[in-house]
């Protein structure tokens, strides 16, 4: 999950970002995810506001996620990664680059 309000380019690595850490902090949920479904989705909450108020709502329903902070734009909230039992809780949420659509694999 990345911000809306950030650059194309800015979202893609924040986004990168948060998997990679959920990834390291949480390898048997990625050993689990990665065996029976392997979707990533990358949606795109409204500003860093909504994406923290996300992130406040999944804690406090005990889901496991990784917050991102930028240095480089004074440590704002710029992404987070949640755990696959949290997709009702974002399911709303559009994709972050809902012009390019979905990639076809053919």
């Amino acid at each position: 999950m990345t911000r809306a309000d950030l650059a194309p380019g800015t979202q893609v690595a924040q986004a990168s970002h948060a998997a990679f850490d959920f990834a390291v902090a949480y390898p048997d949920v990625i050993d689990d995810w990665h065996a029976t479904s392997n979707v990533l989705v990358v949606l795109a909450a409204s500003d860093e506001l909504s994406l923290g108020w996300l992130c406040a709502d999944a804690a406090a329903a005990g889901h496991r996620l990784i917050r991102v902070h930028e240095p480089d734009l004074d440590g704002a909230l710029t992404a987070a990664a949640f755990e696959p039992a949290a997709h009702r809780l974002v399911a709303h949420l559009p994709l972050a680059f809902p012009e390019r659509g979905e990639v076809k694999n053919d």
